[in-house]
């Protein structure tokens, strides 16, 4: 029997980066895990190294149609929940001067809107006792250069976080966050200029007290801690940065 055996979660943005770093954690312990993401290539592969206690779910948590498809596939295929990871977003650059209407809008429908509405839509089957887990974002409290839509939002959902835990305290649900500092997930490179991205890192890592980045790994036990184990702790926000916001 692993740790988790007989928990059913949810992971928002599943498919890589720390979203799958949390579903290969639960999986290893013996739990049933959905995840979801808008590539089907980047889910089929997820799926096929997480195995049979995994099921892909595509879709893009911006479109409420897709969020009410996923919580019918989750009712069919685990039931109910014991947690819930919101960790579906995107982070791009949005300099002042230069960021568009269509950039602003996609940032917030899919970092804020998305996370709310998959909260609600997923919270009638979570369990007495279950946990959900917001990522949140270092972002959220230190200013950083070119980040101001990415980092409001990332405000938002620390904001969540609190509200939704005195919504939902009387069915006897946590809802706590996580924020990471620097992780190597691969999403800069792919959200940036290969010069963007190098600047970004060498910056991160210099401020960083560590003088490193941080692994998926230690984002996904962080997270699980939240989920599963902290069951004295509600609102809360927990920093994973390496010391960037404390130090």
């Amino acid at each position: 029997m692993g740790m988790y055996s007989n928990r059913n979660a949810v992971i928002t943005g599943g498919g890589s980066g720390m979203g799958f770093a949390m579903a290969e954690l639960l999986v290893a312990g013996g739990a049933r895990v959905v995840i979801t993401g808008r590539s089907q290539a980047t889910l089929d592969a997820a799926r096929e190294r997480l195995g049979e206690n995994a099921v892909a779910v595509r879709g893009d948590v911006a479109s409420l149609p897709d969020l009410d498809a996923l919580t019918d596939r989750v009712k069919a295929e685990l039931g109910t929940l014991d947690a819930l990871f919101v960790n579906a977003g995107i982070a791009t650059l949005t300099p002042l001067e230069s960021t568009t209407e269509e950039a602003y809008d996609e940032l917030f429908d899919i970092n804020v809107k998305g996370a709310w509405f998959t909260v609600q839509k997923l919270a009638p089957l979570l369990n007495t006792g279950a946990g959900v887990v917001l990522t949140t974002s270092v972002a959220n409290v230190i200013g950083m250069t070119d980040t101001s839509v990415y980092a409001a939002g990332k405000a938002a959902l620390r904001s969540m976080a609190r509200s939704f835990s005195r919504e939902l305290l009387p069915r006897g649900i946590r809802v706590n966050a996580v924020s990471p500092g620097p992780v190597d997930t691969g999403a800069l490179d792919a959200a940036m200029t290969a010069e963007e991205a190098e600047r970004f890192k060498a910056e991160r890592v210099a401020d960083n007290p560590m003088r490193r980045f941080g692994t998926p790994g230690e984002i996904a036990r962080a997270a699980a801690f939240l989920a599963f184990d902290a069951t004295y702790t509600t609102g809360a926000e927990l920093a994973v940065d390496g010391g960037a916001t404390q130090l």
